[in-house]
């Protein structure tokens, strides 16, 4: 039996293909249409015909997304994969592949996988966190989701970023029509964003931390600013836990 799982993300979307017993027969990874809901369609069910081709079999198909499909309506809902919002995904993918699929925000399927076989198997309490278009996070109690009625119990990236600094208020626009959310600040885009404003310089986050560890100071400072914001959040997190339990 041959199981299909599809990240579809901001930046890439990434299929792998396992057997029955949980090895890897395929991996492979293609550049996300921004901004195009049909191509991106159209790229996702490519993959998955491309995959099936190339394996000579049919498979169950599994996907992880941002945001999370309304329970009232059907459609997606709080994708920064803003394309997204307001379409029918789920009954998309199925009709075009012509099988059942199944779909859970990414964060979710991220954090439950790790822990119940990877990094934080055996916890009791475990928060997964994923930053890179935008910034997720889920929440595992005893090996078992939290998902809560809308499906996105553990997301922290729409709350303000803690402590702000004098520069860093208001902050930036954040597409759920707020400002100065921690996403905003901690994504791959907002590393962009940051070191434009600052040094006038139109650099890919990835070219940012390649710079920086070759020396460059103006990246060095960028990633300064980013780690610093980065304690903030965690320590903002690390009190609000103590404080509810």
């Amino acid at each position: 039996m041959v199981r299909l799982g599809v990240d579809l993300g901001g930046t890439k979307i990434e299929i792998i293909a396992i057997d029955g017993d949980g090895r890897e027969l395929l991996r492979r990874r293609v550049t996300t249409p921004r901004h195009d809901y049909q191509a991106t369609l159209d790229t996702v069910v490519e993959l998955v015909t491309h995959t099936e081709a190339e394996l000579g079999a049919r498979g169950s198909v599994g996907f992880g997304t941002p945001g999370s499909i309304s329970p009232a309506t059907g459609l997606l809902r709080n994708s920064n994969s803003t394309w997204l919002n307001g379409k029918p995904l789920l009954d998309d993918l199925s009709a075009r592949l012509q099988r059942e699929v199944r779909i859970e925000n990414d964060a979710n399927c991220f954090a439950l996988s790790e822990a119940t076989d990877g990094a934080a198997a055996g916890q009791p309490v475990v928060f997964g966190v994923i930053l890179g278009t935008g910034v997720g996070g889920a929440i595992v109690i005893d090996g078992k989701l939290v998902s809560g009625a809308s499906r996105i119990a553990g997301e922290w990236g729409h709350n303000p970023l803690p402590w702000p600094r004098a520069n860093e208020r208001p902050g930036p626009d954040c597409y759920c029509g707020l400002t100065g959310c921690i996403e905003t600040f901690l994504c791959g885009p907002g590393l962009t964003q940051d070191h434009l404003a600052v040094t006038g310089e139109n650099l890919h986050s990835m070219q940012i931390v390649e710079r920086a560890t070759a020396g460059d100071p103006a990246c060095d400072a960028t990633l300064a600013r980013a780690r610093d914001q980065h304690r903030r959040s965690a320590r903002r997190g690390a009190r609000r836990r103590n404080v509810e339990h």
